[in-house]
């Protein structure tokens, strides 16, 4: 990225020597490459997370106790122990099983580099938040939707894959964006793990200056960045993904007379002052 330096020859000319903003263009292209691995953690550890919290819902809403039990387990493990002790766990406690350094590729490639690391304890972790989302949204979803699907002669594959599914995406995508932002947060602890985030580029960069309150200042700045980006994303989706819920009501005049009816007179009734 060799534009980032010369963003950052140009801020320092800028700056003319005022602190702390010539050392904030100094280590401008420290900070960006810590905001570009942090976006790579939350976004690649988000999609797995998803894709894995959906056949946990599944599991966790079935009648049958071999498949809710190990979800249930599961979600209650990952929800119930702290992000940094999952971390370690991977990091760390994974070596010292001997087959597993033993496995080749997956040791070499995957399970001894601190990045795949924390890219599976994220995923890992939001999975039990996303599947208990989704299980809350497909256990409320009203019983006469659910008989319409049979109704219409669906299989049960069917039923979840085209009408269920689908409506409980609709339902968690508020919850779903706070579930990414709480990700976002808490990806600053890949740091402990040597990994140069926006977090770890942070603390680099104090070692180097000592300016630890205006270092933080911005680190708190750009993770507040990042997610309003988030936030913003989010709300576009949840809106046209849920386009009924903001759709505009026409007066009575307006609407086909073919459609209107006396339950429509007496709502109008209702709603005028």
């Amino acid at each position: 990225m060799d534009w980032l330096w010369v963003v950052s020859d140009w801020l320092q000319a800028l700056a003319a020597g005022h602190e702390p903003w010539e050392s904030y263009a100094r280590y401008f292209p420290q900070l960006m490459q810590g905001v570009w691995l942090t976006l790579q953690l939350v976004v690649l550890s988000g999609i797995a997370g998803f894709i894995l919290a959906i056949p946990l819902a599944l599991m966790r809403v079935s009648d049958r106790a071999w498949l809710w039990v190990p979800a249930y387990s599961y979600i209650f493990f990952f929800r119930g122990t702290p992000l940094l002790v999952q971390i370690f766990l991977v990091y760390y406690g994974l070596s010292q099983f001997e087959w597993l350094r033993q496995s080749g590729w997956l040791w070499n490639e995957v399970l001894s580099h601190a990045y795949w690391c924390a890219i599976i304890t994220f995923s890992l972790h939001t999975a039990a938040y996303i599947a208990e989302l989704f299980r809350g949204a497909l256990q409320s979803i009203p019983k006469g939707e659910v008989e319409a699907a049979r109704a219409l002669g669906l299989s049960h594959r069917q039923q979840y894959s085209r009408i269920l599914l689908p409506r409980a995406f609709g339902m968690i995508l508020p919850a779903y964006g706070n579930e990414v932002i709480l990700m976002l947060k808490g990806s600053a602890l890949a740091s402990t793990i040597t990994l140069l985030d926006l977090m770890g580029a942070t603390r680099n960069v104090i070692a180097r200056t000592y300016m630890t309150l205006e270092f933080f200042l911005l680190a708190g700045v750009l993770y507040l960045l990042i997610a309003a980006v988030f936030i913003g994303l989010f709300r576009v989706l949840e809106k046209a993904y849920n386009a009924h819920q903001h759709a505009v009501r026409l007066p009575l005049n307006q609407i086909d007379p073919q459609l209107r009816d006396e339950h429509l007179r007496q709502q109008v009734k209702e709603d005028r002052p």
